[in-house]
């Protein structure tokens, strides 16, 4: 396969969730904006809810999107390793799973970093936390799958035939 089709295939989508991700580090995704969003949802589904059950659910949601946008992030990122380094390899390996989480880790610092510079924002070893237990929930989830697939596999071959006579 050519450099540019591995790129398109594999790295391509890492570029784009990195652009997602970075592009909703600025001011426009920031708390008081998003909660212009988030709140007025919150309030229509619960009429009588409280401003600080509000605030608080503005604050899960937010932080609901870090675990998610990273798990996704880890996966794609472990994807494209696997695609490009270890493609004549099945399975999982260690090396792959490390290397996927800590660029997802290196990338949610990064984010963080950047986030310290934009006016209203601020960056938060917190974040850093949720994001890499985000990537970790991603790569796990994608390890259980994977398991349940090759245990699937393995009972229909070891099934039995039945034949009607």
């Amino acid at each position: 396969m050519s450099k540019l089709k591995v790129f398109a295939k594999y790295w391509l989508p890492v570029v784009v969730w990195a652009v997602v991700i970075y592009s909703a580090s600025g001011d426009k995704k920031s708390v008081h904006h998003s909660s212009r969003i988030i709140e007025p949802i919150v309030r229509w589904l619960v009429p009588n809810i409280s401003d600080e059950a509000v605030r608080t659910t503005v604050l899960v949601v937010r932080k609901c999107a870090h675990l998610t946008e990273y798990a996704i992030f880890a996966v794609i990122l472990w994807w494209a390793l696997r695609g490009t380094f270890a493609s004549e390899q099945t399975g999982w390996t260690r090396r792959l799973v490390l290397s996927a989480w800590s660029g997802a880790v290196l990338f949610a610092i990064s984010d963080e970093w950047h986030q310290s510079y934009v006016p209203g924002r601020q960056g938060s070893p917190w974040d850093v936390l949720i994001d890499a237990v985000g990537a970790a929930s991603g790569l796990f989830f994608l390890w259980r799958i994977s398991r349940w697939r090759t245990a699937r596999r393995s009972l229909k071959t070891e099934a039995p035939a039945i034949h009607k006579d």
